[in-house]
C-alpha cells in the first residue's frame, strides 16, 4: 500500500511541475522539451544497453556471473520508462538512472535505505561441466578431490532417478 501512495504522489506531484512550467513557458515549447527528452533517452537507452550487453557477455565468457551489468539493465529499463513518461520530475529521475555517474549514485542512495531495498549482488564463478553449467564452489581446491567425489558419487540414483522393481536400493 505504501508504494502504491508514493507513485501516486509522484504522479501528481510530476503532472502539477509539467503544468506550472508549461503555463510559463508555453503549450508548444512544454511539448518540444517533453518529446526532446523522450528521444534523447531513447539514445542513451540505446548506448548505455548495448555497453552494459558487451560487459555482460565478456563476463560470461570470463565465466562469473554479470550481476552489476543486470542491475544496469535494470536501470536502464527503468530510466528509459521514465523518460517516456510526461513530466519533467520523471525526466529528471530518468536521467539519473540513464547517466554511468549517475547511475552509481542513485545505486548507492539505494543500497542505504534499509531493509527491502538494498541491492544484492553475486559473486561466484561458473564453469562449463558435463551436464551444463556447474557451480565451482572453491576454484583454488584441488580438482582430483572433486573428481573422486563425483565417481564415487555417480552410481548413486538422483531424485527422480527411475529403478526397476529387479533393481536393489542402495
Amino acid at each position: 500500500m505504501p508504494i502504491l501512495l508514493f507513485f501516486t504522489l509522484f504522479a501528481l506531484l510530476d503532472f502539477v511541475i509539467l503544468f506550472s512550467v508549461g503555463s510559463q513557458i508555453g503549450l508548444l515549447t512544454t511539448l518540444v522539451l517533453v518529446i526532446s527528452t523522450g528521444f534523447l533517452g531513447l539514445h542513451l537507452v540505446k548506448r548505455e544497453g548495448v555497453s552494459t550487453l558487451q560487459r555482460a557477455q565478456q563476463r560470461f565468457a570470463q565465466g562469473e556471473i554479470p550481476s552489476d551489468e543486470l542491475m544496469t539493465g535494470a536501470a536502464l529499463i527503468f530510466g528509459g520508462a521514465l523518460l517516456m513518461a510526461p513530466g519533467f520530475l520523471s525526466d529528471a529521475l530518468g536521467f539519473m538512472c540513464l547517466l554511468p555517474n549517475s547511475r552509481r549514485l542513485l545505486g548507492r542512495l539505494l543500497k542505504k535505505l534499509p531493509g527491502r531495498m538494498s541491492i544484492y549482488s553475486m559473486h561466484s564463478r561458473y564453469r562449463p561441466g558435463n551436464t551444463g553449467w556447474s557451480e565451482d564452489v572453491n576454484p583454488t581446491s584441488d580438482r582430483s578431490d572433486a573428481s573422486e567425489e563425483k565417481t564415487s558419487r555417480s552410481n548413486d540414483p538422483l531424485e527422480g532417478d527411475f529403478l526397476g522393481r529387479d533393481e536393489t536400493r542402495r
